[in-house]
């Protein structure tokens, strides 16, 4: 026998709210394979196939019909109009139809009075087909079987009680009597409002029939919320409740549901539904791996303390990295450059006591109150103050920001009579210039110790990490340390090693999953001991906007102003006569005589290298 397949609305209008919940299976309708509709505010996609869940119904509205005109209508759910009597000329098939006729509403059953067009026979006992049988009460027995205990009313007027199973089969009339239904009652009982009536004060008039329209709530495979919708869609149904009584809908979950679970709920496998399609962030062999229908093994969730990294610029362009704190590699410092005093500030005020090299010959202006520095001059910064820099229009002198510096000079080692020579000056916070900084140790540290210290720091990895089956920090020629960060991140490996690890970040990854009963890919006697990839490289994407979202982009160094030079102080550019000339060369000697002979040195030889090479 095939299994009935009525219309959606035809199905609710006669379910009886107390089974809920029931499971339907779509058959047939006009919404299409992968169609999506908008329905009371929810995307509702209905194909052939899905099992929808229902569990909960609300009455929105009651069509009625008028049988002999075919006239409708629209009757508010709070009708109290005229009450309703059923219509006796259609009969019911079992006690348990005529029982039904009672409202959920109604206390007493007692107004419920029918006859039996045949005999029954209960047991040894046979009742007569006309005798009227009022409902006195719906009993369970011993063994779980419904019963009717009902009232047998003889002409004399004495009465016995019977009890009748629900499941009795025969043809049943309601008896009329003076009592109706109001709409309330009719919608709440799945029998009554399947039934035609009359007006009590007409019992002459027209036959209605109702059509109450539903709301109904929900549950749809991948869908996360209830969905609500119309019981007046046009599709066909099948009630497979008892095929899929025990059905748990799949329910996606996003990364930051995953880590609002219970903790109880890990270790456990999990699939996923929808891949990071389209991120940009992530630039790592597991990345690759979360891919839609792949399962994984979540082992549990909390928060990691994570190292924001990136490489100087190179041939292959800067790399970004986040490392996890608890990385296992040993690293040197390596010295910081610099190429502005403003520079110098910055880093000075994350390390107190900075001290750094002068790599680069920088002349005096003293009208900008920028004092020369020589290559090997030491700095010892000590703090930052306002100067008097150049005058405005009006003579007032303008205030500078500057570096307070200590500044020793290198001592040539064959002249035993000078000391060292030692003193402050103040470089204006927009004088250019090239420093480097001075370690005075070449100590091996952990990761976790440098991270104490106030970042960034520039390292360089000299003993990899022994937990890694790769260790891409080593071998980088330099790496710098910029800051730290802590992010909530979901240890995760592939079923086929579960063993090794790495950690999703939850605000990075948008995915979806779904828990499932899979086993776990090791004996439950014998969990694996976990192998965790605690260096992950991201992308030049991720690293800006991180720091987007933690908006920490520092300004750019103020550039130095711009100056107005004299006519006699912008030098002439010398012809290639001049150049060769006697009087050139004497200028020439007479500039150096003003510098250090370190620095004569230097600049000679360079001269005559070029005079050489021409």
């Amino acid at each position: 026998i095939e299994p009935s397949t009525p219309s959606l609305r035809d199905f609710i209008n006669c379910l009886d709210q107390q089974s809920l919940p029931r499971v339907l299976q779509i058959c047939s309708g006009v919404y299409f394979q992968g169609s999506i509709y908008e329905l009371s505010g929810s995307e509702v996609c209905l194909s052939t196939g899905d099992l929808v869940k229902i569990i909960g119904l609300e009455l929105l509205s009651v069509s009625c019909e008028e049988i002999d005109t075919g006239a409708s209508f629209e009757l508010p759910t709070g009708y109290l109009g005229e009450p309703l009597n059923n219509n006796k000329d259609l009969p019911y098939s079992t006690i348990e139809e005529i029982v039904g006729l009672c409202p959920a509403e109604v206390d007493a059953c007692s107004s419920l009075t029918f006859i039996s067009q045949n005999d029954l026979i209960i047991d040894n006992f046979t009742l007569p087909a006309g005798k009227q049988l009022t409902l006195l009460s719906v009993e369970v027995a011993k063994n779980g079987e419904r019963l009717a205990r009902c009232q047998v009313v003889e002409q004399n007027m004495a009465s016995a009680e019977i009890l009748l199973p629900l499941s009795l089969r025969g043809e049943f009339y309601e008896c009329q009597g003076d009592r109706g239904y109001t709409l309330q009652e009719i919608m709440s009982s799945s029998r009554l409002s399947c039934r035609r009536f009359r007006n009590t004060n007409e019992n002459s008039g027209s036959l209605l029939v109702f059509s109450p329209l539903y709301e109904i709530s929900a549950i749809m495979h991948m869908r996360k919320n209830v969905v609500k919708f119309p019981s007046s869609l046009e599709v066909d149904v099948q009630d497979v409740t008892g095929e899929f009584q025990d059905l748990v809908f799949i329910t996606p979950l996003s990364m930051t549901e995953v880590v609002s679970q219970p903790t109880e709920s890990f270790p456990t496998m999990a699939e996923i539904l929808d891949g990071p399609e389209g991120n940009q962030f992530f630039n790592c062999s597991w990345f690759q791996e979360l891919q839609r229908g792949r399962h994984l093994v979540l082992h549990s969730f909390g928060t990691t303390t994570m190292i924001l990294a990136s490489t100087p610029k190179g041939r292959k362009g800067k790399q970004y990295f986040i490392i996890s704190e608890s990385y296992g590699g040993r690293m040197r410092r390596r010295a910081r450059e610099f190429e502005s005093v403003y520079e110098l500030y910055l880093a000075s005020s994350q390390s107190p006591g900075l001290k750094v090299s002068v790599t680069r010959h920088c002349e005096a202006v003293e009208e900008e109150g920028m004092p020369a520095l020589s290559v090997g001059d030491q700095l010892e910064v000590l703090g930052k103050a306002l100067m008097d820099g150049l005058k405005d229009s009006s003579g007032a002198a303008q205030k500078v920001e500057c570096l307070i510096c200590k500044q020793t000079t290198e001592v040539d080692e064959e002249d035993e009579e000078d000391e060292e020579d030692s003193k402050e000056i103040s470089l204006p916070l927009f004088m250019a210039g090239h420093f480097v900084e001075k370690l005075s140790d070449n100590k091996k540290y952990k990761l976790a110790d440098l991270v104490r210290n106030s970042l960034p720091i520039d390292i360089k990895v000299v003993t990899r990490d022994k937990e890694l089956e790769k260790d891409p920090l080593m071998g980088l020629p330099a790496l710098k340390l910029e800051e730290t960060f802590t992010e909530t991140t979901v240890l995760t490996s592939l079923p086929n090693k579960p063993d090794q690890c790495f950690e999703l970040p939850v605000r990075w990854l948008q995915m979806s999953l779904c828990f499932i009963s899979d086993h776990l890919p090791w004996s439950s006697n014998e969990s694996p001991e976990l192998h965790v990839e605690r260096v992950t490289e991201v992308t030049e994407k991720f690293y800006y906007e991180y720091h987007k979202l933690t908006s920490k982009i520092e300004e750019p160094p103020p550039r130095p102003p711009k100056r107005k030079p004299s006519s006699s102080e912008v030098p002439k550019k010398p012809s290639k006569s001049e150049s060769k000339s006697p009087n050139f060369r004497s200028a020439v000697t007479k500039h150096l005589d003003n510098l250090s002979s370190k620095n004569m040195i230097i600049i000679l030889f360079k001269i005559q290298k070029t005079c050489f090479v021409k």
